[in-house]
């Protein structure tokens, strides 16, 4: 029994989550509350995450998700927060780790983004802005797919040989 190799305990502990950034704007307010209710508002939302180690096994991941919503080329109202969380991770491999920050994180943040984004267009004058949830693992498997891709394709032509017009190659 004392011969057998343990292996580490893995361990994903959320330490501290909170708001790192925030910010609403309604640039065109009051005026933008006599738009006609049949309007057609458009609203897009940005997103994007980003960690980095801050000692020990902790790590901060931030998501950062922008919505604005327009009403033709006018601003109703623009969101921004920075959402982020310290997570300690222990006993995971490094492609465990790269995983768990590009997709278990930001998805564990995204719930606390999307209540203050709603919370901020209400308090703002406008109506709740509901998100639907968001496949966090399909989102980093693509950018992992995207990632080797552009490898693939920037390696070949590393390796080709430069020839000019005289050049018999």
């Amino acid at each position: 029994m004392a011969d057998e190799q343990t292996t580490p305990t893995k361990q994903l502990i959320l330490q501290k989550i909170y708001i790192k950034d925030l910010s609403f704007e309604s640039p065109k307010a009051p005026d933008v509350f006599r738009i006609e209710s049949d309007a057609q508002t458009q609203t897009q939302l940005n997103m994007r995450s980003g960690h980095k180690d801050i000692g020990g096994d902790n790590v901060e991941v931030t998501l950062t998700m922008t919505a604005e919503a327009k009403n033709n080329e006018d601003v109703l109202f623009l969101v921004e927060i920075t959402q982020a969380g310290v997570f300690l991770m222990q006993g995971y491999t490094p492609e465990e780790r790269q995983m768990l920050i590009g997709s278990f994180c930001p998805a564990t943040l995204y719930p606390y983004a999307r209540e203050a984004i709603s919370d901020l267009s209400t308090k703002g004058g406008f109506p709740p802005l509901l998100m639907q949830p968001i496949n966090f693992d399909a989102l980093y498997a693509q950018a992992v797919r995207e990632r080797e891709q552009q490898q693939q394709q920037v390696a070949p032509a590393a390796l080709q040989p430069l020839t000019g017009p005289g050049d018999p190659h």
